[in-house]
């Protein structure tokens, strides 16, 4: 093999797996979703909030793909763990809330250079956010079933899950799109991952 072939190869990220430039771009982009995860427009009383935090990793994960992708929502998630002051009952919570629950972010990767794959990437990666928030909440929070969020007493943990996930997870679904129908235009070359080849 050429010289020439075999850094073409390493800048794609070539047998032995992830580019550095995919790995420079993985950290600094997880980086930011972690700062941005402490921008908590809102923020509900038994864990959950609204933050930008998730564009980043969706914007990652559309540009390198599945994999790539999936790798750094469990890095996120795992920092969020670490750092963000847990709001856990338990090691399964941990599992679920944060590890579980920030790695399918990576599914946007499915949506790789298409063009605008990144709207359908977010609606994907947060619909299986919120699959991971609703199951924690069915298993682990139903022990604070009955209680009482907006008003309404929830007896049903099934309920109780999907009313408490939906009134961050929604606005989170709808925030990333925004964002990402605000800088599509100016940024539909690096989103589309048109600089990597």
């Amino acid at each position: 093999m050429s010289n020439e072939n075999r850094s073409s190869e390493s800048a794609r990220g070539g047998a032995s797996g992830l580019s550095v430039r995919c790995l420079a771009e993985a950290a600094v982009l997880v980086a930011l979703a972690q700062i941005l995860g402490y921008v908590k427009l809102v923020q509900l009383p038994n864990g959950g909030s609204l933050t930008p935090a998730m564009f980043p990793l969706i914007l990652f994960a559309v540009r390198w793909g599945l994999k790539p992708g999936l790798l750094a929502g469990f890095a996120c998630g795992l920092l969020q763990l670490i750092f963000d002051g847990a709001y856990a009952w338990g090691w399964q919570c941990m599992l679920l809330d944060y590890l579980a629950a920030y790695t399918p972010l990576g599914l946007a990767g499915l949506f790789r250079g298409k063009q605008w794959g990144i709207f359908p990437g977010t609606l994907l990666g947060g619909a299986a956010r919120f699959v991971v928030h609703y199951i924690s909440g069915v298993t682990i929070y139903k022990i604070l079933v009955p209680t009482e969020v907006m008003g309404f007493v929830f007896t049903s943990p099934y309920l109780y899950s999907l009313v408490y996930n939906g009134v961050y997870m929604l606005p989170n679904i709808l925030l990333a799109l925004v964002i990402a129908a605000l800088l599509y235009v100016p940024l539909k070359r690096y989103i589309l991952g048109q600089d990597l080849t």
